[in-house]
């Protein structure tokens, strides 16, 4: 994923929101717990049933500050004893009236919840979750235009592959980068003493070059870069590049010059026995397409034969045309 430093500051300021929330939450709830515990204690006579009311009318309701007395003359009286029942028939008629009255009050009552309602707590979990939904669609889209961007950069020529050089063509001729602008071009590094894979790798490099000719209509210059200029003189580039193809264009020149160019065009290459004069070279296997301007459009690795090889050319050549179509149109 590409590093974003506006999406990080927008991903920090979510997740410092979210906890802010969070906090206030457990504090609200704190808050309410508190003030049922004060509510509680001031309105204990609340939990008495009407009925127990109805046996003990001077019974004194006792809270923090007040003290309440049910007695008919809603007096306060503090020394007097209690009444006591008359008779059973006092008692049932009072049991059947207090139960009446109960039922009156408990279906008046509201019926008290915690301290964090369930509203409030899906309210909480509605908020967090849209915070969170908001967040994946906006990476989602970072994530996408950065992979379409990635996708796209190679097919554009915007990679850093590439750059000028000055070396000695086969035939000793200065050459630079300027004299292949308005071809498209196929770079391949490798030295003349190799044993097995360059000479593959140039194999497939001709054939597919024929090809892309023969399907495509369009001309294909390949370029053989050397990176061991010790040994590979022009004349012994000369009669190597022979061997492949009539068109294979043979470069090297002195170790500072395919240094550069070896850095410009991301090669590793280093000698594996400074020593020994049949020393081998151990370098990348890679094919640089190059746009007519000379700019990186894809490499193609060892893994690809003659037909992916010729294909995924002719796919890339006709990609960058149908872009630069549609670029001149719509300027």
């Amino acid at each position: 994923m590409v590093y974003n430093p506006a999406f990080q500051r927008f991903a920090v300021r979510t997740s410092r929101r979210i906890e802010d929330i969070s906090n206030k939450a457990v504090q609200k709830r704190q808050e309410l717990a508190e003030q049922m515990k004060d509510i509680s204690k001031n309105f204990e006579y609340d939990q008495l049933s009407s009925s127990s009311r109805h046996f003990l009318p001077n019974y004194r309701y006792q809270t923090k500050d007040i003290t309440l007395s049910h007695s008919p003359t809603a007096t306060v009286e503090s020394d007097k004893p209690e009444p006591k029942i008359s008779s059973n028939a006092d008692h049932e008629g009072g049991k059947k009236s207090g139960d009446s009255n109960q039922s009156k009050s408990d279906s008046g009552k509201p019926v008290r919840g915690g301290p964090v309602s369930w509203l409030s707590f899906l309210l909480l979990i509605s908020m967090v979750s849209f915070l969170f939904f908001i967040l994946y669609i906006f990476a989602s889209r970072k994530i996408n235009n950065a992979s379409q961007a990635v996708k796209q950069g190679p097919s554009v020529g915007k990679a850093a592959i590439g750059g000028p050089f000055n070396l000695i063509n086969h035939d000793g001729k200065n050459v630079t980068d300027k004299d292949f602008v308005g071809n498209w071009t196929l770079v391949y590094f490798g030295f003349t003493h190799c044993p097995d894979i360059c000479p593959d790798e140039l194999q497939k490099l001709a054939a597919a070059v024929d090809k892309i000719k023969e399907k495509a209509g369009t001309e294909i210059i390949p370029v053989f870069i050397s990176v061991d200029p010790e040994r590979d003189t022009v004349e012994q580039v000369r009669e190597y590049v022979k061997e492949f193809h009539t068109k294979l264009i043979g470069l090297t020149g002195k170790p500072d010059e395919i240094k550069n160019v070896a850095r410009g065009y991301r090669v590793y290459y280093m000698k594996t026995a400074e020593e020994d004069p049949d020393y081998l070279v151990d370098h990348s296997i890679v094919m640089y397409l190059m746009s007519p301007k000379m700019e990186f459009v894809k490499f193609f690795g060892k893994n690809n034969d003659v037909d992916s090889l010729t294909d995924g050319i002719i796919k890339e050549i006709k990609q960058l045309i149908t872009i630069r179509m549609a670029w001149k149109v719509s300027s």
